[in-house]
């Protein structure tokens, strides 16, 4: 289980979302104890997991059965082309441990 105490480093890293009223230390509390399922880490799932753990939501899970090719790169931006050949699943956790490495991610191969 997440601790959903936020750390100096997480408030720092968080401190635009804690000054905004409708979020505020308590919503982000929440954001850090989320945990958010993503089917897809394709087009329309590579910036939402971006985003996601940006905005440091605490747990992540990402769903897809392809691997990165290199006509991914122009629309799928959390793949880089290092890993052309590797489970999306694979280089979308890369990618989020560079976001956030306070986030967690599992994996869910098809």
């Amino acid at each position: 289980m997440i601790t959903t105490a936020l750390t100096d480093e997480e408030l720092e890293r968080y401190a635009r979302h804690i000054v905004l009223p409708e979020i505020g230390g308590a919503g982000q509390q929440q954001l850090k104890r989320a945990r958010v399922l993503v089917i897809g880490a394709g087009g329309l799932g590579a910036p939402v997991l971006e985003y996601l753990a940006a905005a440091g939501v605490g747990t992540l899970g990402i769903v897809d059965d392809d691997s990165v090719s290199l006509s991914n790169l122009q629309r799928q931006v959390i793949h880089g082309t290092g890993a052309v050949g590797m489970a999306k699943t694979d280089s979308a956790k890369a990618a989020i441990a560079r976001i956030n490495p306070n986030v967690a991610v599992e994996l869910h191969n098809l």
